[in-house]
């Protein structure tokens, strides 16, 4: 059995997917495999990834299916790994080639969820900007949400974590529908961890190109993504609802957590499809999802009922 299994969706990533592999390749942790999704690609990337098969060392497992969008391609690659953990590379992303050999030491710990760092990189490999967030010993679930919820900025993606396989398919973890599918799971995997650590290693690269910093600013796509927001809300409060382990405090962090990125993606929209969102936001009665216990949070409560236009202009 693999130390790791890298499972990499692939759409339509021709012009990076094998600089994705290379930095694979290049990790000085051997002891991992390589589940690639080809996820209905419509360009040459089939061509590049069969290419650089034909001569690369790695233990590659290349699958293909019509095209579902990241989350069914994740879930397609969990139920083929069979690696003692889980990692989940965008194939237009890269690793530094220590991430894994500095991993290491914790994997041999085995924990349920392991946490590092990214860092958004330019098409030139120039760095942008290193995402920081807490760094903590091994706790409970519990325990790290509450941490990483308050004070990481990037807590959601589900690139910088390794997950125990036996964990992440014993709670039959599942990623859904097309948009902010990581919003929608990550919190409910860390809460029903047992084991988490975050560490400071820092060896993942996001890559920010011209169209991921342009792709915000479409609004037929902003609109799908606010329902989407909506709908993660509504499976949070049924999963953790019916999961009797979790505290009242807990539940009331990622009941917090949720509501803050579901309100604040009513920034995105314009007109009609803004007012439609925040009525969407007052039928589900976010506001009481704020427990007020200064008067900061007694403001955001009043507002969030009665006026979300002037809570969105205050943050």
């Amino acid at each position: 059995m693999p130390k790791i299994s890298v499972i990499i969706p692939v759409y339509n990533t021709e012009k990076y997917v094998e600089k994705c592999l290379e930095s694979l390749a290049k990790q000085e942790m051997k002891d991992f495999e390589v589940i690639i999704v080809n996820d209905g690609s419509t360009d040459n990337s089939e061509n590049v990834i069969k290419n650089y098969m034909q001569s690369s060392k790695l233990n590659i497992k290349y699958l293909e299916k019509e095209n579902g969008g990241l989350a069914s391609a994740r879930n397609y690659g969990v139920e083929k790994a069979s690696g003692k953990y889980i990692s989940f590379l965008d194939s237009d992303d890269y690793l530094d080639k220590n991430l894994f050999s500095e991993l290491e030491k914790y994997i041999d710990k085995d924990i349920d969820l392991i946490k590092f760092k990214m860092k958004k990189v330019d098409e030139k490999g120039r760095l942008i900007e290193k995402l920081d967030g807490p760094v903590f010993d091994i706790c409970s679930g519990k325990q790290a949400y509450e941490k990483l919820c308050t004070s990481d900025k990037y807590m959601d993606p589900a690139c910088i974590y390794l997950y125990k396989r036996e964990f992440f398919v014993e709670n039959n973890f599942k990623y859904k529908l097309r948009y902010h599918e990581d919003f929608g799971l990550t919190s409910l995997i860390i809460v029903q961890a047992k084991t988490v650590v975050s560490t400071d290693i820092c060896g993942y690269n996001y890559l920010q190109t011209e169209e991921s910093l342009t792709r915000s600013k479409d609004d037929s796509k902003n609109i799908d993504r606010a329902k989407d927001m909506l709908i993660h809300y509504d499976n949070m409060l049924a999963v953790i609802d019916a999961n009797y382990d979790l505290s009242e405090k807990t539940k009331e962090l990622v009941k917090r957590y949720y509501t803050n990125s579901v309100v604040l993606k009513a920034g995105s929209l314009k007109g009609k499809e803004k007012r439609n969102y925040i009525k969407e936001i007052k039928y589900r009665m976010m506001y009481k999802n704020i427990k007020p216990e200064n008067l900061k949070q007694k403001i955001k409560r009043i507002l969030l009922k009665y006026n979300i236009s002037l809570y969105l202009k205050m943050r």
